[in-house]
Order: structure tokens, then sequence, then C-alpha cells
């Protein structure tokens, strides 16, 4: 949902994302289930692949339902590791390991894929 919107404009499609002219090195989808699309004949159609589309360079997606507290701290933990200076994939490992030494099972931690470029 975006901020600040009414609900009829808080929900973005992927075929309204795809029309929009994104210059971002990573966006990060950290609700339940981002990752997810429908398959169709251009292959998995969703919000990951409407975003590279629209300019993208990288997405963290989440592949199944997230707990608010651990995708919290594993947030941090990213944003933390770009921040000094860690590619987008050695930023989200970090974040994955830290994250896993606090929450041991891996529904806390595995849930999070980068797509797109690593660097």
């Amino acid at each position: 949902m975006l901020a600040g919107a009414t609900p009829q404009e808080a929900l973005l499609t992927p075929l309204e994302i795809i029309d929009l002219d994104l210059d971002a090195e990573l966006v990060v989808l950290s609700a339940c289930n981002t990752g997810y699309g429908r398959f169709t004949q251009e292959g998995l159609v969703g919000l990951s692949r409407a975003l590279l589309q629209a300019g993208a360079a990288s997405v963290i997606v989440s592949l199944w339902p997230v707990y608010d507290s651990s995708t919290a701290f594993l947030m941090t933990k990213l944003y933390r590791a770009l921040q000094g200076g860690a590619s987008k994939a050695e930023a989200l490992r970090t974040a994955v390991l830290e994250t896993r030494q606090r929450y041991e099972h891996p529904s806390h931690w595995a849930p999070f894929m980068l797509i797109g470029e690593t660097r």
C-alpha cells in the first residue's frame, strides 16, 4: 500500500508498475508473499518482474508469510550492511545470517530472495 493514499489509490498492480519510470538500484518488498505472481505464457508475472521492467536494478521479495519482529530485525541488518558498502547479495546474506542467530527457525530468515543485479 502506498503511504498517504486513499484505499482506492493505495494498491499498485503489476500493469501499473510497468508503466512507471523507475531509477532505483534496489526495491525491497518486505511484506508477506511479495514474490508471488501468476504463471503465463511469458513466465511468472508479478511485482518483482514489473519492478524490473519499470527500471529497478534489483528487487528483494518474500516467498511466504513473514513475521513482523524478525523481518524488522533482518531489514535493519540489511540496510546497515548496505550502508557499510556491502553489495546487495552480501548485505542480504549478512542480514540472513545475523537474523538466523537470533531467530532459529527458517521461517524467520529464509523467505527473502534477491532478484536482479547482485552488486
